[in-house]
């Protein structure tokens, strides 16, 4: 045991490894060489370098977006007109790029602080032991009413009844309303900011144009009713009971042309609603409520909305390539690398899968010390050995595994 041991450190410390360099004509051989690496040069060029552009860095992109809304709308509930307009509709406010367009509603007018009954939908009651406090979702009296045979509630009276939702929807004109983005991205990498109102956007074209596709692609204004329509949604569906739409401002940049040729695409996506394959699914649609407190008789009032609305979430995708020597020489030398791969696999067939492999081996391998070097016969190291048919004629040697004059013939 300890012999071995002393043998191995010997042979780790005291042996040196040098490649020998055999030319072996094989046509199949040859040509799977030929094939793996041509297969090798297809992936460098074609896939490294030209589809993922491993040459060129890239730069994300810190971004900016606001927007404004422009339409005014009219409703007439029960005998009462109203104008809506962009303070009424749009929540919130301030332009930010995640905001909800009321398209629907229901509206309920003077509630105030007291006791009422609930709707008669809710869990019918036959005495007051049915109305214990704290058995159902509103704070409960204890009474029982008779003439809705419904518990008796605190809460601001009269309850709500949202049980019907206005159809067709009661702002179905919000279609026409025009929605400005305007986005600015900035790659701190490259140094570079961009804006969507690019070159040959100015105020004039602005005041006339309207987002489309093929006619106007760079129009930062889009009409409502276009955005659902391009999302694939149906308007009047949608706006019944809400959903939500994706604007996405796509920043795909190559920085070695002309920086002006960096301008944005804008896609659209519906992500949540009522599209045209009619999802029947539970809890459809996007709502929310909101109130306007005011004071009457010195008493305190107030007009609850449940707003049915179309949300729109802005969201910049941004990727800025430009030249770089670092991934281009990483790029080659990772290629080079993978070129390895045709001496691997040709190795394997022919030291293990081909007939003559044990002829290939001794070709391949020679094992020499310090003695065997003063009586070699002094061959050069880069000496190559040739493995041709033509030469098996004046192959004297009836030994296949010997070196001299060793041949192999393709069959």
């Amino acid at each position: 045991m300890k012999s071995q041991i002393t043998n191995a450190l010997s042979d780790f410390f005291f042996e040196y490894e040098t490649p020998r360099q055999v030319l072996v004509r094989n046509k199949r051989v040859g040509v799977v060489c030929r094939l793996i690496q041509l297969g090798v040069l297809a992936y460098i060029i074609g896939w490294v370098f030209i589809y993922e552009k491993g040459y060129q860095s890239t730069d994300t992109a810190v971004s900016s977006v606001f927007t404004k809304m422009k339409g005014v709308g009219y409703t007439n509930v029960s005998g009462r007109e109203t104008v809506w307009d962009v303070a009424d509709y749009v929540f919130p406010s301030q332009g930010d790029p995640s905001f909800v367009v009321m398209t629907n509603f229901i509206i309920t007018e003077g509630q105030k602080m007291g006791t009422c009954p609930e709707l008669g939908d809710k869990k019918k009651c036959s005495s007051n032991a049915d109305c214990e406090g704290g058995s159902f979702k509103r704070q409960m009296t204890g009474v029982c009413v008779n003439a809705t045979k419904t518990c008796e509630v605190t809460a601001w009276c009269p309850v709500e009844d949202d049980r019907i939702i206005p159809n067709p929807p009661l702002l179905i004109s919000a279609e026409n309303y025009t929605l400005f983005i305007k986005n600015s991205v900035t790659f701190p990498s490259f140094g570079v900011t961009r804006s969507n109102l690019v070159e040959g956007i100015d105020t004039n074209y602005i005041s006339q144009c309207l987002y489309h596709p093929k006619t106007a692609p760079l129009c930062p204004i889009f009409k409502l009713g276009d955005i659902v329509k391009l999302s694939g949604f149906e308007f009047e569906k949608i706006a019944r009971e809400g959903g939500a739409i994706g604007i996405v401002i796509d920043w795909t940049c190559n920085l070695d042309l002309d920086v002006k040729q960096c301008k944005p695409e804008y896609n659209f996506h519906g992500l949540y609603g009522n599209p045209n394959n009619k999802d029947n699914s539970a809890s459809m649609g996007y709502n929310f409520r909101y109130a306007k407190h005011y004071m009457e008789d010195h008493v305190p009032k107030r007009t609850l909305l449940k707003v049915f609305g179309i949300r729109f979430d802005i969201i910049v995708k941004s990727l800025a390539r430009q030249f770089d020597i670092i991934p281009t020489l990483t790029a080659i030398g990772s290629g080079v690398g993978i070129f390895g791969v045709a001496t691997v696999v040709c190795d394997l067939v022919l030291l293990h899968l081909l007939p003559k492999r044990e002829f290939y081996k001794n070709m391949k391998f020679k094992y020499t010390d310090t003695q065997t070097q003063q009586e070699s016969f002094g061959l050069d190291s880069n000496t190559y050995y040739t493995l041709d048919a033509q030469d098996q004629v004046k192959d004297k040697s009836n030994d296949p595994d010997s070196e001299a004059g060793s041949t192999e013939t393709e069959k």
